[in-house]
């Protein structure tokens, strides 16, 4: 990775040259470097560079580096505004003193109040600990406000270092998360810690590395080879969202027409049912060209989540994946979509669902696991969901899950069926087997086909309403955009209620 030094203010420079070459040998970029990498060329403005901490025990008394090794303030993306606080390891190890958090908190506010989105690019060793309770206390103070700013503003945090202990729980409580494979790392409780209380060795890597957070736990919402590419791509992933919950996301000029030959739809979905497909093989034709950010694409791969834009619109896609587990919806599968669902619903981002799903996932893993609580998640962000909810079943659509997935009977706006779609209870087969589980196998064989016939085609849905329409793939994408263009001005709103209780 190349580092230009034009990208180095020595003005502000707060670390010699020692420390910038061991931030460099590292494979990592200086905290100015960083925000410099991410603002538009000459946007950035610092505040409070001259602010120094004011503890005076274990020599620190000796040492004020202005700033306090944090580096914070306001700057534009592709000429949109941002928040911007950056830690900056070569300062006494980014580490959070009492003055951290106060110039954190300050910047926090100001967004709030501003209605402009937090990016936290996060580099430190921890709590400074010579400052005791005042440093918890500073963390604590940081949580609230990235409560308060819940809903109300995005925030983004990019781990670009360390991150452990206390500090894990600020980025937690913020929309996204970003890493950086082999120099990120975020953890509860370190290695060693691990080792003396269950007795495993384990890395720091296998901990909490990018691979286990983006693959294992789904902290990490997504990971990049090196902070270079971190950077263009939150750039990129920023133009997809909306300045704070008052505003819409911005709409880019579109050259791409509704509608556009997408004949490839009309024979995307194989023959035989048992067959699995790539769903991105749908959504990404129907989104406009080249518009497509997925959310969590290591993590619970058997449900599709992204950002992607219609006629230069956002909007949030859900997709169950027949490619990975028959696109069954499981514990983690509910938990991601649930998450993602009321962020979209939070920041006004239409959401377009594509439903191929077979049911939940049986199993005692499951049920003891909580599939029940983390599939009301799912159901319950659908339900709450005021913002446009068009759906698209392009196969299975069984039992609850059928329900779950944005039906009509949950309030989905526009609900359109392939004619390729199986709406039922369940399969024919597992149906047939329970209702006429007393015939030999040649007449069960010809309910099955009858069942089949009857019961598993959007026919049977489409005569109660539950569908609005039987509609050719093809002509999907340009029936999506229109609706998005009436349901511009819907409006629709819940019991007023001090908030609700989703079962968590």
């Amino acid at each position: 990775m190349l580092i230009s030094r034009k990208l180095i203010s020595r003005r502000f420079l707060t670390a010699g040259e020692k420390a910038i070459n061991t931030q460099h040998a590292k494979y990592k970029l200086t905290a100015r470097e960083r925000i410099e990498l991410f603002c538009d060329p000459g946007t950035f403005r610092e505040r409070d560079a001259g602010v120094v901490h004011n503890c005076h025990d274990f020599g620190l008394g000796r040492n004020h580096p202005p700033g306090d090794g944090l580096i914070t303030g306001c700057g534009m993306v592709h000429g949109r505004p941002v928040y911007v606080f950056s830690q900056d390891f070569m300062v006494m190890g980014g580490s959070m003193s009492g003055t951290n958090a106060a110039k954190m908190c300050k910047l926090m506010d100001e967004a709030m109040r501003v209605g402009a989105p937090v990016v936290g690019l996060n580099d430190s060793g921890g709590a400074r600990i010579q400052e005791g309770i005042t440093s918890l206390a500073g963390y604590a103070d940081v949580f609230l406000r990235n409560t308060m700013a819940s809903g109300v503003v995005p925030q983004i945090s990019v781990i670009l270092g360390p991150c452990a202990g206390g500090a894990v729980y600020s980025p937690a409580l913020t929309d996204f998360t970003f890493m950086v494979q082999n120099n990120s790392f975020m953890f509860v409780t370190g290695p060693e810690v691990v080792k003396t209380v269950t007795f495993e060795d384990v890395t720091k890597e296998e901990l909490g590395g990018s691979a286990a957070h983006e693959s294992k736990s789904g902290v990490c919402h997504g990971s990049f080879e090196d902070e270079l590419t971190a950077l263009q791509n939150l750039r990129s992933f920023y133009s997809y969202l909306p300045l704070n919950n008052k505003e819409k996301a911005p709409q880019y000029e579109c050259q791409d027409p509704r509608d556009r030959d997408l004949t490839v739809l009309d024979t995307v979905i194989p023959p035989e049912s048992t067959t699995a497909y790539d769903i991105k093989d749908v959504v990404i034709p129907i989104l406009d060209e080249g518009s497509w950010y997925e959310i969590q694409p290591k993590y619970a791969k058997n449900i599709v989540c992204g950002f992607g834009r219609m006629e230069g619109r956002t909007v949030a896609v859900v997709a169950n994946q027949p490619k990975h587990n028959a696109g069954v919806l499981d514990i983690d599968s509910s938990s991601k979509a649930a998450r993602f669902i009321r962020f979209a619903d939070a920041f006004n981002i239409p959401i377009v669902t594509y439903v191929d799903v077979p049911g939940f996932l049986p199993g005692t893993g499951q049920e003891w696991g909580g599939i029940i609580r983390h599939g009301a998640k799912l159901l319950y962000a659908y339900c709450e969901a005021t913002v446009p909810k068009i759906t698209v079943i392009t196969r299975k659509a069984y039992g609850g899950a059928y329900d779950v997935m944005s039906s009509k009977h949950i309030r989905g706006d526009m609900n359109y069926a392939w004619p390729t779609a199986e709406v039922a209870v369940m399969g024919a087969k597992g149906a047939c087997e329970i209702i006429h589980r007393k015939l030999g196998a040649d007449q069960l064989q010809e309910k099955i086909d009858e069942y089949q016939e009857k019961f598993c085609t959007p026919v049977e849905a489409a005569k109660k309403g539950y569908i609005d329409a039987v509609i050719k793939p093809s002509d999907t994408r340009r029936l999506i955009c229109e609706d998005l263009e009436r349901l511009q001005t819907k409006q629709s709103t819940n019991p007023w209620k001090k908030h609700g209780n989703i079962p968590l």
